[in-house]
């Protein structure tokens, strides 16, 4: 697996371990991304994250996520996975903060503690999905999005929420903690979790 870059509270590489390592428990705070396009309507590209994915596999999430390379600027990184996953190069990036945030996945056993950086852009080509990454894609408005996690957020990766507030709503203080974990049972009880 691909090396990451572990950090402290504050964004300060402190370290570089596996990916594997990483997610493995207790796990180790590293750096990310999410990305979330947009297109001309205003709809939000979304994928579901292909059932051989290491970590919580078949959960609707935003358009990308991975975790840049040592010495890769995030929004770079952020460029770079779209495009491997999904065939499309965004026309734009824009930052909208960054969050912590931990999750378990008691599917895989494995676990989340990423430092996330949280990017939107627009897109025009059509994407066209790396089968092994994206089970598949589709539209959604926020706010019918917003609907879905109330009622059913165990279709959902953890930090998509989080994803959303910061991508939908300018000047959302990106500061706090995400704490959730991924429910094996079809009850949103303790799907997602609680911002501290």
């Amino acid at each position: 697996m691909d090396e990451i870059v572990c950090v402290d509270p504050e964004d300060r590489e402190v370290g570089v371990t596996s990916k594997w390592a990483a997610h493995t428990f207790p796990g180790r705070l590293h750096r990310a991304f999410s990305v979330m396009l947009v297109d001309g309507a205003g709809r939000l590209l979304l994928q579901r994250r292909a059932p051989t994915k290491y970590h919580f596999a078949g959960l609707w999430a935003n358009t990308c996520c991975g975790h840049p390379r040592p010495g890769e600027d995030p929004a770079a990184a952020a460029a770079r996975r779209t495009f491997e996953e999904l065939g499309v190069r965004p026309s734009s990036l824009v930052p909208c903060g960054r969050f912590r945030y931990e999750a378990d996945d008691p599917e895989s056993g494995l676990v989340e503690r990423e430092l996330d950086h949280v990017f939107v852009g627009t897109y025009t080509t059509p994407p066209s999905p790396d089968a092994a990454e994206v089970a598949e894609v589709r539209l959604v408005t926020p706010s019918d999005l917003a609907a879905e996690l109330g009622e059913s957020p165990w279709r959902f990766a953890p930090w998509l929420p989080r994803v959303l507030e910061l991508t939908t709503s300018p000047g959302q203080p990106a500061s706090g903690v995400v704490v959730g974990r991924r429910s094996s049972s079809a009850n949103a009880s303790g799907a997602i979790g609680r911002a501290k």
